[in-house]
């Protein structure tokens, strides 16, 4: 059986303590540049990978972040977790991830006693918890590292990753209004939800610039689900002048549209145009294709794993403006002219 090498071989093949071999694992910005690629040269040739408990106990750190979410979407929390995960493994981190349900009374409670149970050394929180103000608060107090995926800077610039729905709304009001729809159905996520408004204003002010105005009987309650885009599409093709064009505010929704459209015995986009939001797996999969606003949501996460560790790290430095992605317009078959 082949001896697996240990911390122990490092030092001593590099010439230097073990103390120095830990720094450079831990990402320290104590260890000269020349010594730090040295040391590095030999744990890549041995193979070495620290134990991650020892690696612990040594640091007084668990090495683990967790990831706080109530989002029924597996699609989104995949595209999270792949972005969260790309730099654990450079940096050496688990995840520890945290279903919970935002409308509970004990979310508080009971998001700060995961961190605590857990021995986190930090957290990452996605919409809609993240819009929980409260929940920063209290794990501010409870000294809980965090950064949390938005829609607005709702928290100091180093707490948020932020998406901005509103621009990216806009520009799909630009372009359906470019290809002749000026009768539109816009279909909302849920009440009192940041990305909901953020979303619906950006699109009715890409109207107005483009000089269109909404009405309200184009605007149908959606719940982000794809039922509630079934029942929203059906709604707004009740009315006596139907749209032309549907803009779903995600892609879950605008699928339920297109099925929607289908069983009404209507094409798209021949009938009616369907657009929407976030470039899931579903979007390119669906036929006809989904055009939609792409958001970067692993980028984002990625972005807020490498924020948090660097704070954890003691590498941060604090940040005067909050990172704001911008999400891009991906046109595909189910939006046309008029």
């Amino acid at each position: 059986m082949i001896r697996k090498a240990t911390i122990n071989d490092v030092a001593r093949l590099s010439g230097v303590s073990k103390r120095t071999v830990s720094r450079v694992l831990n990402k320290s910005s104590k260890v000269g540049e020349a010594t730090r690629l040295k040391i590095q040269e030999i744990i890549d040739d041995l193979g070495y990978s620290p134990n991650a408990q020892a690696r612990g106990l040594a640091s007084s750190r668990s090495y683990l972040l967790g990831l706080i979410y109530d989002n029924p979407n597996a699609l989104y929390i995949d595209e999270v977790q792949r972005g969260v995960l790309k730099p654990c493994r450079e940096f050496g981190y688990e995840l520890v991830v945290h279903p919970c349900d935002m409308k509970s009374e004990t979310l508080t409670d009971e998001a700060v006693n995961f961190a605590s149970r857990s021995k986190l050394d930090g957290v990452i929180i996605l919409p809609p918890v993240s819009e929980n103000n409260e929940l920063a608060a209290a794990l501010a107090a409870a000294k809980v590292n965090y950064v949390r995926l938005t829609s607005i800077a709702l928290d100091t610039a180093e707490h948020v990753v932020i998406s901005d729905d509103r621009s990216a709304s806009a520009a799909m009001a630009k372009y359906l209004v470019g290809l002749g729809h000026r009768r539109i159905g816009y279909i909302t996520g849920p009440k009192g939800w940041d990305s909901t408004r953020e979303r619906l204003e950006g699109f009715c002010d890409g109207l107005e610039r483009n000089g269109c105005k909404q009405s309200a009987d184009m605007i149908a309650q959606g719940n982000y689900s794809f039922d509630s885009g079934i029942e929203s599409t059906r709604l707004l093709m009740s009315s006596p002048e139907p749209p032309t064009a549907i803009f779903a505010s995600n892609d879950e929704m605008a699928v339920g549209a297109i099925n929607a459209a289908a069983e009404m015995g209507l094409k798209v986009p021949g009938d009616v145009s369907v657009a929407g939001f976030d470039d899931s797996m579903l979007a390119s999969r669906i036929r006809p294709t989904l055009t939609t606003i792409r958001r970067p949501v692993r980028e984002m996460a990625r972005l807020a794993a490498t924020r948090l560790i660097a704070v954890i790290d003691g590498q941060h430095e604090p940040e005067s403006e909050p990172t704001t992605l911008v999400p891009s317009l991906v046109i595909r078959n189910s939006t046309c002219s008029i």
